[in-house]
C-alpha cells in the first residue's frame, strides 16, 4: 500500500507549511541522487519525498488529500516539479547546500557548510510552545460500506471510544486550574542540546521530558483524571461519505480524534473505508458487473428479463442470437463518481444456462434440434430444408 505523505515527510497531520518545508529540505538533502550515486533505494525515496511535498505544500491539494487520501489528488501529485519535483525555489536551496559543502559555507555568508543549523532545526526561527496543553493523538477507525451505500453516498452515525476532556477539571488537569512555569524548560516546552562537529553545529530539539512539551506544571492535580485532563469515554460522530469512495480511502474529521492532555487541541479522526463484497455485483472502478444465466432458447430467440441493479430491479431486453459472454449495458446504474455528479454503468454479462437434470421429453426435443443443419456451426444453410430458427420457434412457441 502507498505510504501516507505525512509519514513520508515524518510530520504530523497538523504540521505547518514551514514544518513541512523544513522536513522536505532535510530529506531531499539526505536522499538527493547527487549525494547518493547509483543508489536506487535513495533515488526512489527522493521521488517519494518530492511527491509528498508537491501535495502537502499546496493548500488545495492538501485539502483534497486530507479528505480523500491518494484518490483525492490522483496522478497530479507528482506533476509540476520537473524531474525531481519539489519546486524550483526549494531545489535551489538544496543545490545551494551542496555548493556550500565545497565552498566552506561562504555562499551563505559563513556558518556551517551544509546549513545544518537551518536544515536540522538550529539557528532558525524557534519553535513556539503550544498555547495550551499537549496536542491529542489521531484516531483511526474502519467503516464498512455496501456497494449500495457507496453508489450514492451515505451519512453514518458512529459511536467511538476515545480520550475525552475530563469534566471535573474542564480538561485542565488541575482542581483549581493553577499552573506554573516548568523549571526544566523555563516555559518553552522544549529542550535543546548542541554539539559541534567538523561540519558545523548540530542542534537537537526535543519536547521537555518534565512537562511533556506543555511548558507548564500543574500545581493541584485533579483526582478524577490524575492530572492528565483526559479520560476514556464514548462519543457519537456523524460522517458524510461521498459516492465513489473505494476500499482503503479515508475521510479526515478535524478535531474529532483523542482530546489533548491538559487542554491540548484534539487530534483528528481518520475514517478508513472498507468495501463489503457484494453477493450479486463485482465492481470495476465506477462500473458494476452482474452475471446473468439465460436458457439456450432465450439466447437464440431473444427475450425480456428482470435483472437486479443497485437501484432496484429493471427490465432488460436480450436480443435474438445473443452470444454467450456478451456484455449488455444499463447506463447510469453504476457507482457515483467521486469528483462529479454522474454515475458509472452496470454491465450484464450473459451466459448460457446448462441444466443438469432433463426429462425424457426434453432430451428428445434436443435430439430433434440436433439434427437440424442450422444448429451446427460447421453446417451451411440448406435452402431446401427448414432452418434452425424456424424449427426452434415451432418447438418453443
Amino acid at each position: 500500500m502507498k505510504k501516507e505523505y505525512y509519514e513520508v515527510l515524518g510530520v504530523s497531520r497538523t504540521a505547518t507549511k514551514d514544518e513541512i518545508k523544513k522536513a522536505y529540505r532535510k530529506l531531499a538533502l539526505q536522499f538527493h541522487p547527487d549525494k547518493n550515486p547509483d543508489n536506487k533505494a535513495a533515488e526512489e525515496h527522493f521521488k517519494e519525498v518530492n511527491e509528498a511535498y508537491e501535495v502537502l505544500s499546496n493548500d488545495d491539494k492538501r485539502r483534497r488529500y486530507d479528505q480523500f487520501g491518494h484518490a483525492g489528488v490522483g496522478s497530479s501529485a507528482a506533476s509540476g516539479g520537473g524531474q525531481y519535483g519539489g519546486g524550483a525555489s526549494d531545489l535551489n536551496d538544496i543545490f545551494s547546500a551542496f555548493n556550500d559543502m565545497f565552498t566552506g559555507g561562504k555562499s551563505r555568508g559563513g556558518g556551517s557548510p551544509f546549513g545544518f543549523e537551518e536544515v536540522f532545526g538550529g539557528g532558525g526561527s524557534r519553535r513556539g510552545r503550544p498555547s495550551s496543553g499537549i496536542p491529542g493523538t489521531d484516531l483511526k477507525i474502519r467503516l464498512k460500506l455496501t456497494l449500495e451505500e457507496i453508489a450514492k453516498g451515505v451519512e453514518k452515525t458512529l459511536k467511538i471510544k476515545k480520550q475525552i476532556s475530563c469534566l471535573e477539571c474542564n480538561g485542565s488537569g488541575s482542581k483549581s486550574g493553577a499552573t506554573e512555569n516548568c523549571q526544566t524548560c523555563h516555559g518553552t516546552g522544549e529542550v535543546r542540546q548542541a554539539s559541534k562537529t567538523m561540519f558545523g553545529q548540530f542542534v537537537n530539539i526535543a519536547a521537555c521530558p518534565t512537562c511533556g512539551g506543555d511548558g507548564r506544571i500543574i500545581k493541584d492535580r485533579c483526582t478524577s483524571c490524575y492530572g492528565e485532563g483526559i479520560k476514556l469515554g464514548e462519543v457519537t460522530v456523524k460522517v458524510t461519505v461521498p459516492s465513489g469512495v473505494e476500499d482503503g480511502n479515508y475521510l479526515t474529521l478535524r478535531g474529532q480524534g483523542n482530546a489533548g492532555p491538559r487542554g491540548g487541541a484534539a487530534g483528528d479522526l481518520l475514517v478508513v473505508i472498507e468495501e463489503v463484497p457484494h453477493e450479486l455485483f463485482s465492481r470495476h472502478g465506477d462500473d458494476v458487473v452482474y452475471s446473468l444465466a439465460v436458457s439456450f432458447p432465450d439466447l437464440v430467440l431473444g427475450t425480456k428479463v428482470e435483472v437486479p441493479t443497485l437501484d432496484g430491479a429493471v427490465k432488460l431486453t436480450i436480443p435474438p442470437s445473443t452470444q454467450p459472454e456478451t456484455m449488455l449495458r444499463i447506463a447510469g446504474h453504476g457507482i457515483g463518481h467521486l469528483r462529479g455528479s454522474s454515475r458509472g454503468d452496470q454491465y450484464v454479462k450473459v451466459n448460457v444456462y446448462v441444466p443438469k437434470d432433463l426429462s425424457h421429453q426434453d432430451k428428445e426435443l434436443l435430439k430433434e434440434m440436433k439434427k437440424s443443419s442450422g444448429i451446427s456451426p460447421m453446417a451451411h444453410n440448406d435452402k431446401d430444408s427448414k432452418g434452425f430458427f424456424e424449427k426452434a420457434r415451432d418447438i418453443f412457441s
